[in-house]
C-alpha cells in the first residue's frame, strides 16, 4: 500500500521537534505548487528535454519519443517501460505504486530518477539503431571541460603546490566540496569563498577534522569515493584523489561512478578518461597530477568501479549485498553531491538538526558526505545554525550557495 505523507513544507518540518519528525518525516513529493521539487519537474525537465533535442541531429523516432515523454510528464500520468526493454522488470518492481499516477504524486526522488531513465529511451541509447550508447549529455560535458574556466581554475594549481600539505589538504577537500556549484566563482587554492560576494556560501556544517583522522598517513588505508557530477566537479575531485594518494592518506582509492547517463551531468567512466586526458594534457601542477593518476590507474593505486543500483530509485539503505561489501571492506567511503546525499540519508523531510550518525547508522563503515545544499532534505545542523539560516529568509536548502561536510565514524 502506498505510503501517506503529510505534504509538510520544509518551513513546517523546521518548526517541528526532531524527534517528532524522526519518527514519521514525510517522503518528499512534487504536488505542491511553487515547492523545489514541483519545479524541478515542471520546469527543469521540459527544459531539458529541449536542451537534449537540439544538441543531437536526432531523427523522427527520436523526437517524436521526445514529444511523447513531454506530453507525459506535463499532463499525463506515469507509464511503464514497454516490455522489451532490458530493465523492465526492475522498473516494473519500483515503480508498481505510481504507474498510472500523475508523476507529481510519486515521490520526488523515484519521479526525477525515473524520468531519466525515460529520456535514455526516447533517444535510444538502449535500443539497437546508431544511436545505441550515445550519451545524450556529452555536448554539455565537453564544453564544460572545453571552457576557460576550467584552465584557469587547473593553473591555478601551481600556486598550491608548495604549501603545506594539511593547508593544501583543506584546500583541495574545500574544492572538492563546492565543484558541483556551477556558476561557483572559487579557484582550488582558497578554502573559502571570496569576503564580500553576495552570493557567498557557507559551511553550515563541518566535520572535516574527522574525516583526517580516519585517514592517518601511512596507515595503508583504501577510500571509496562514490563520484556525482562531470566536468567542473570530478577534475576537483580527481585532484583531491591524487592527494590522498600522493600524501599516503590512502594507499588505495576505488572511484565509483555510473554505469551510464544520468542526472544530465553524472559521471561514467568515459567522463574519468575525459578528465584525465584534460588533466594529463595541461601545463604545469595540473599536467604532473594527470600524470600521476594516470599511472595510478595502471598500477591499481586508483581503480573505476561501477553498479547498476547507482542509477536505481532507491536509498542506499537498500543497497544490493555485493555493493554493501565493498562498502564495508573500505576504510571510508566519501560521496559526492546532493543525489548521494538524498539517497544517503533518506530523501525525506527530515527535521534539519536529526542527526547524521543516526540516519546513516546502517551503513556499512565509517562514511563521510560533500554535499553543496540543492533540495530540501537536511540533516545534521546545529540548532543556532539552523535559526539563523531560517532568519536569513532566504531559500538556503535549495540554491547550492550553502554545503556541508559530515562524518559518521
Amino acid at each position: 500500500m502506498r505510503e501517506k505523507t503529510s505534504g509538510a513544507s520544509a518551513e513546517e518540518v523546521a518548526h517541528t521537534s526532531p524527534s517528532a519528525v524522526a519518527s514519521n518525516a514525510p517522503v518528499i513529493l512534487s504536488n505542491e505548487p511553487g515547492s523545489f521539487a514541483w519545479s524541478v519537474l515542471a520546469k527543469r525537465h521540459p527544459a531539458l528535454i529541449q536542451q537534449v533535442r537540439d544538441a543531437f541531429p536526432y531523427g523522427p523516432r527520436q523526437h517524436e519519443a521526445l514529444d511523447v515523454l513531454l506530453e507525459e510528464i506535463t499532463n499525463g500520468v506515469v507509464q511503464p517501460l514497454p516490455p522489451e526493454e532490458h530493465d523492465h522488470e526492475s522498473w516494473a518492481a519500483w515503480g508498481e505504486e505510481h504507474f498510472g499516477r500523475s508523476w507529481y504524486d510519486a515521490p520526488f526522488l523515484w519521479a526525477e530518477s525515473y524520468f531519466y531513465r525515460r529520456l535514455l529511451g526516447a533517444v535510444g541509447y538502449f535500443g539497437t539503431g546508431p544511436w545505441q550508447g550515445v550519451d545524450p549529455f556529452a555536448p554539455f560535458k565537453k564544453a564544460e571541460l572545453r571552457g576557460d574556466t576550467v584552465e584557469e581554475e587547473l593553473r591555478a594549481l601551481d600556486a598550491l603546490a608548495h604549501v603545506p600539505p594539511q593547508e593544501r589538504a583543506t584546500a583541495l577537500l574545500h574544492a572538492s566540496l563546492w565543484g558541483n556549484r556551477a556558476d561557483l566563482g572559487f579557484r582550488v587554492t582558497s578554502a573559502e569563498p571570496e569576503a564580500g560576494d553576495a552570493a557567498a556560501p557557507a559551511l553550515v556544517a563541518d566535520d572535516s577534522d574527522l574525516l583526517w583522522q580516519l585517514l592517518p598517513v601511512g596507515a595503508g588505508s583504501t577510500v571509496a569515493v562514490v563520484a556525482d557530477n562531470a566536468g567542473r566537479e570530478l577534475l576537483p575531485d580527481l585532484i583531491l584523489i591524487d592527494h590522498l594518494l600522493a600524501e599516503r592518506h590512502a594507499e588505495r582509492v576505488v572511484l565509483h561512478v555510473k554505469p551510464y547517463p544520468y542526472y544530465v551531468s553524472d559521471a561514467m567512466t568515459s567522463d574519468v578518461a575525459d578528465c584525465l586526458r584534460r588533466l594529463t594534457h595541461a601545463p604545469g601542477e595540473a599536467g604532473r597530477v594527470g600524470g600521476r593518476l594516470w599511472e595510478a590507474m595502471a598500477t591499481g593505486r586508483l581503480d573505476v568501479r561501477t553498479h547498476s543500483f547507482y542509477c536505481a530509485p532507491l536509498p542506499y539503505e537498500e543497497m544490493p549485498e555485493d555493493l554493501r561489501k565493498e562498502f564495508e571492506a573500505v576504510t571510508l567511503t566519501i560521496l559526492k553531491g546532493d543525489l548521494n546525499h538524498r539517497r544517503l540519508v533518506g530523501d525525506r523531510m527530515w527535521h534539519a538538526t536529526t542527526p547524521f550518525a543516526e540516519r546513516t547508522a546502517y551503513f556499512p563503515g565509517p562514511v563521510a558526505t560533500l554535499r553543496t545544499l540543492k533540495s530540501d532534505v537536511v540533516v545534521g545542523l546545529k540548532h543556532k545554525t539552523l535559526e539563523s539560516l531560517d532568519q536569513s529568509n532566504t531559500p538556503w536548502r535549495t540554491t547550492g550557495t550553502h554545503a556541508l561536510i559530515l562524518v559518521r565514524r
